[in-house]
């Protein structure tokens, strides 16, 4: 049997959960969101990419994926699409076909707006190669300050988005004392050929591309600061041999049913998280 011994909490995340916890506070509902584990081949292992949050945002300072809220524009329905529909998404992420693409629209212009990374192809066989030319950059800035929205950039260019490119892997909802709460749809997907990703969003301070164990052993050894959510991905990843393996995973998984950690803030060894339900009182 495994047993847990939970996450170290870092001491904002702690100073929060007790002052909710003493005013009664009441949770925040939370926001809709996505990330993306972007893959990529490494001798006969695969390597993530991971991106490290600059301190004045929320979660600073922490190791993640590429990601964030879903936007209104998310919800376009007039888009070229290839892969499930918003219907069969829907049945996978456990939401209505309208949300489902909402879902999966942020999952895709997130990683280009963050990454430089477009899973979009001229039709529903092909994907874009280099994507990092001034032309790019200036659509992937204006998508970014909100001037124009993702389903409107892939109009003009006559691209289809690829949604088949995002395997859903996990979901995870921020806990109750965090005042900016997420529910986050987890992705993994492929580095496209012919693409690489790019530090361009301003949202991270560094970035890099690491095996998923190596990333698992420097955050037990305390060179890289990741939250439950980050740190449990990557194990999970880890355990697959090569990128074949984490696809037949993919398949699998539940990535409807959301998993939210608890804190105790009486475990002897100091706050910690956990991922089970909280005992009872």
């Amino acid at each position: 049997m495994t047993i847990d011994r939970g996450f170290p909490a870092p001491p904002a995340l702690v100073e929060h959960a007790r002052r909710f916890r003493a005013t009664d506070g009441v949770p925040v509902v939370p926001r809709m969101a996505a990330t993306v584990l972007l893959l990529r081949p490494a001798g006969e292992g695969f390597e993530v990419y991971l991106i490290r949050r600059v301190a004045a945002m929320a979660f600073g300072g922490m190791y993640a994926f590429p990601g964030g809220g879903v936007d209104p524009s998310d919800s376009t329905t007039h888009l070229d699409w290839a892969g499930p529909d918003p219907a069969g998404w829907g049945v996978r992420l456990g939401l209505a076909p309208a949300a489902a693409q909402a879902v999966v629209c942020a999952a895709a212009r997130e990683v280009f707006e963050e990454a430089g990374v477009l899973l979009a192809g001229p039709d529903a066989d092909q994907v874009v190669g280099d994507v990092s030319d001034d032309g790019w950059e200036a659509a992937r800035t204006d998508l970014e300050q909100r001037r124009t929205g993702f389903a409107d950039l892939l109009a003009r260019r006559g691209l289809t988005l690829r949604s088949d490119l995002l395997l859903p892997w996990s979901r995870w909802v921020t806990p109750e004392f965090e005042p900016r709460r997420y529910d986050t749809y987890f992705f993994v997907a492929l580095l496209p050929e012919g693409q690489r990703t790019r530090d361009v969003s301003g949202e991270a301070d560094h970035t890099l591309w690491v095996r998923p164990t190596d990333a698992c052993d420097r955050v037990e050894a305390g060179e890289l600061n990741m939250l439950p959510p980050t740190l449990v991905t990557l194990r999970e990843i880890a355990a697959c041999d090569d990128l074949a393996a984490v696809a037949r995973a993919a398949a699998d998984r539940d990535a409807a049913t959301p998993i939210t950690p608890y804190l105790d803030l009486s475990d002897e060894t100091g706050p910690r998280f956990h991922l089970g339900p909280p005992p009872a009182s």
